[in-house]
């Protein structure tokens, strides 16, 4: 199987491609040089001139915060490059998935969110990324939405790595009122690969079980032995430009595995 990658030099691209090769697909990785979501004629041209069997739409513009006050290029990049990409891909049949997130939801539930419940995106980004669902819903009939939530990897800025960096500090504050499921780039990476033996629809490919930011803080530090003055803090003390929903917990059906499995392998891997 030919699977082109877009977005395949970032976070998620970099552990993607490799784990789909490992299954024995022909993995054809573009980024913004290769092939501009943005500019519907060469998406057009590279899809025609590739054909691929499938499409894995990784690329989007992802900073949150800037997000609020820049909707016209997060528009641009993660509506318009979608519907460029859906429209193509539907004209050559080819099946899309498209990667989303838990901040298409407003975090007002208190169970986990399932793949056919409403959506009420509370900020720009996440606006934008229901928009581009929208695109691949409209325009394809094969497709898989994955949407994934605080997604973190070796190749990227992340929660992670920004808590192992603060790890010194006399004291060390982090939100606990905001509630979901972190996710390791490897296992959104083999939730994808399973969900290509699925029923086309949308799916929630996260880590399984719940945690707030301070809990998944609290987990790094226990699991990297390292003794941290941490205090839990309400959002009201942190405030950004961009809203976050309180509860982004979804129902998994088990895709992936639990978030504190998936930390351990992250945190060994980064040692090695």
């Amino acid at each position: 199987m030919k699977v082109l990658v877009t977005g395949a030099n970032g976070m998620l691209g970099q552990d993607l491609c490799p784990i789909l090769e490992d299954v024995g697909a022909f993995v054809i990785e573009t980024d913004v040089d290769t092939l501009d979501i943005t500019n519907e004629d060469m998406v057009n041209d590279v899809l025609n001139d590739v054909h691929p069997d499938m499409v894995v739409h990784c690329a989007a513009y992802t900073n949150v915060d800037k997000a609020e006050e820049d909707l016209e290029t997060a528009e641009k990049i993660n509506v318009k490059g979608t519907e460029n990409l859906a429209k193509a891909c539907s004209k050559l049949d080819i099946p899309i998935v498209y990667i989303s997130t838990d901040y298409v939801f407003d975090g007002e539930k208190n169970s986990p969110y399932l793949p056919t419940d409403k959506t009420n995106p509370q900020n720009n980004y996440g606006l934008t990324k229901l928009k581009g669902e929208e695109a691949v819903k409209k325009y394809c009939e094969k497709y898989y939405i994955a949407r994934t939530s605080w997604l973190y990897g070796h190749h990227g800025k992340n929660f992670v790595e920004t808590m192992l960096s603060l790890a010194e500090k006399p004291e060390l504050k982090v939100v606990d009122d905001q509630v979901g499921c972190p996710t390791w780039t490897v296992e959104l990476a083999n939730g994808i690969v399973k969900l290509l033996s699925k029923p086309y629809g949308t799916y929630h490919v996260c880590g399984s079980g719940k945690t707030s930011w301070y809990g998944f803080a609290k987990e790094i530090f226990e699991q990297s032995g390292l003794d941290v003055n941490l205090k839990p803090c309400a959002t009201e003390e942190f405030p950004r430009p961009a809203k976050r929903p309180k509860y982004s917990v979804m129902e998994n059906e088990n895709i992936c595995r639990n978030w504190t499995a998936a930390l351990h392998d992250y945190l060994e891997l980064r040692d090695m």
